[in-house]
């Protein structure tokens, strides 16, 4: 009997209260996060998807000017956009020039401008503006995605001279010149469409023609011989050095080219008398070419007596050589296709602008802004909202409320995206300003003047977290007087200096690059050296960080660095 009962005891239920804290991260506080971290041009293709895939998103800039209704209204003069009673307002994200701020040393403690994004309206879309008496709703001719309109469709010709021209189009040019069989002529083109950016041909002639032939090998000994063939041709086309496999090909291609440039020896029978006066440059160029055969890494090092040595020079004559060889093949293109790459891909489209508007070095101030160019012009379909605001109350059955559900639901997804990239902008600007303000020396007297900064202390400046901080000065970048900056660029770790204080490792970075470039380019200063003279600038700076501050800036050794 005392066992059940211990057995009832043990099986008795208890009520027991436990509190706790867990973040629940909503659909809209990832959509949030995530449009934060993206680059300019990654929010342009959200923001293009989602406009292919949400009826209710629209730009604020696409949609056709509202219309009066009625036949009375047809001669009726136009009157401008701001007079016109009807204008839809829900809400465009249109980036306007005056939403800046001026920082100034008196007013460095001023808050930070908020953004208005919505220039009239309000942010929700919510379809509370009753559909007007126009017949917008019954279609019209939509602009095209691109802006261009009909008269656009015919070719400006200046916009056409501008064209880029792509390296492989420079080489088609070159080989319609060319009279080739057809299998020869589709062998250089394939070649051609096989090089690089550089000018490189990086997958050789078997592995080419295998991807085409397969496993026939009767066919596959064919392309080879096609290949090989256009593989001439090709190395012999303007650039010099194009279609190479390898530097040293490149390199010797080019100094062929040289040498077949120059004019021919005179025959001994015909001109007894007359002396070849390209006889210094052909010799230097066939010194040249000797050279490159070497091991790169003599090239690299610039081993004067090595290199003389293995290519048959001696005593001070040779090494004069080999100096000049050596001058002759610095001169040389290591990438011939440089010329030809686009640019335009290369080019950053800044989120933030930054403009001095006054003062001076003591007092300046600067204002900064969001750019208009990289926000995205959005709002509400107001048709749409209002459609479906209206069949809320209409009766129906099963599918129909399901189906307006699932619509409300696309209808809140639109509000919520227009509002997480407010909010995106909002976070952008005012991490900026905090950026311009605490590094204000940068702005005025450049890189030198860069201070230690963190991201806990922005962080702790706005009420954010440190990762909402990494997330918006990743891949976001700032326009200044001294260049194009990733906002990221402005923070640094901090070097101890004699006085106490501590140098920003940005401002360090310019120091060794300054003393670099007044260096003797015979003598050119070591990691040592450098590290001394940042000593006598009152900066602890060992030669181990030094060495990695140099490499960062892609400065050569010292020994790479050296002048013959």
């Amino acid at each position: 009997m005392g066992a059940r009962l211990g057995m009832v005891e043990r099986m008795k239920q208890s009520l027991s209260l436990r509190i706790s804290q867990h973040l629940a991260l909503t659909p809209q506080l990832q959509q949030s996060i995530r449009l934060l971290q993206l680059s300019t041009l990654e929010l342009n293709q959200e923001v293009e998807q989602l406009l292919d895939e949400n009826p209710f998103l629209e730009r604020a800039d696409d949609s056709a000017e509202r219309e009066a209704f009625g036949l009375e209204q047809a001669d009726t003069p136009a009157v401008n956009d701001e007079d016109h009673g009807d204008t839809v307002s829900s809400g465009p994200i249109d980036g306007p020039s005056e939403h800046v701020q001026e920082t100034s040393t008196e007013a460095a403690s001023e808050e930070s401008a908020a953004v208005d994004l919505a220039s009239d309206g309000d942010w929700e879309g919510d379809g509370s503006v009753e559909l007007a008496p126009d017949d917008s709703e019954w279609g019209g001719d939509a602009p095209p995605r691109n802006g261009k309109q009909d008269d656009d469709e015919a070719a400006d010709a200046t916009e056409l001279a501008r064209a880029h021209e792509t390296l492989q189009d420079h080489l088609r040019q070159q080989a319609l010149a060319l009279r080739l069989a057809p299998a020869d002529r589709a062998a250089l083109l394939f070649l051609v469409e096989s090089l690089n950016d550089d000018g490189y041909l990086e997958d050789s002639l078997e592995t080419l023609a295998a991807s085409l032939a397969g496993d026939d090998p009767t066919q596959l000994e064919e392309l080879l011989e096609h290949f090989q063939l256009a593989l001439r041709l090709l190395q012999q086309m303007e650039p010099s050095g194009v279609g190479a496999r390898s530097l040293s090909e490149c390199l010797r291609l080019q100094l062929q080219q040289q040498m077949q440039e120059l004019p021919p020896l005179p025959l001994a029978s015909t001109a007894p008398q007359k002396q070849d006066t390209c006889g210094p440059l052909r010799q230097t160029l066939a010194h040249a070419l000797r050279l490159i055969e070497q091991p790169p890494e003599l090239l690299a090092r610039r081993d004067l007596r090595r290199l003389t040595q293995l290519t048959g020079g001696a005593g001070a004559a040779g090494e004069a050589l080999t100096r000049e060889a050596l001058a002759l093949i610095a001169r040389l293109e290591p990438k011939p296709g440089r010329r030809f790459v686009d640019v335009e891909r290369h080019i950053i489209t800044p989120d933030v602008l930054v403009q001095r508007v006054g003062g001076n070095a003591s007092n300046a101030r600067f204002r900064v802004m969001l750019n208009p160019d990289v926000m995205p012009r959005l709002r509400v379909h107001d048709i749409y909202a209002n459609a479906l605001k209206g069949q809320r109350g209409s009766g129906g059955g099963t599918r129909d409320s399901s189906s307006h559900a699932a619509l409300q639901q696309r209808l809140q997804e639109a509000r919520w995206f227009i509002k997480n990239i407010q909010q995106r902008f909002d976070t952008i600007l005012r991490v900026a300003n905090a950026i311009v303000d605490r590094q204000k020396n940068f702005f005025v007297h450049g890189e030198l003047a860069m201070r230690p900064l963190v991201l806990r202390e922005i962080a702790d400046e706005l009420g954010l977290h440190e990762s909402t901080i990494s997330r918006v000065t990743t891949a976001k970048y700032m326009s200044t007087p001294y260049g194009t900056y990733e906002l990221k660029y402005f923070f640094g770790s901090g070097l101890g200096t004699e006085s106490g204080s501590s140098a920003s490792s940005t401002a360090v970075r310019a120091l060794i690059k300054q003393f670099v470039g007044a260096e003797n380019p015979k003598k050119p200063l070591s990691d040592s050296q450098l590290s001394d003279m940042l000593k006598e600038q009152g900066i602890e700076c060992a030669r181990r960080t030094v060495a990695k501050y140099r490499e960062t800036l892609k400065i050569a050794p010292a020994n790479l660095r050296k002048t013959l």
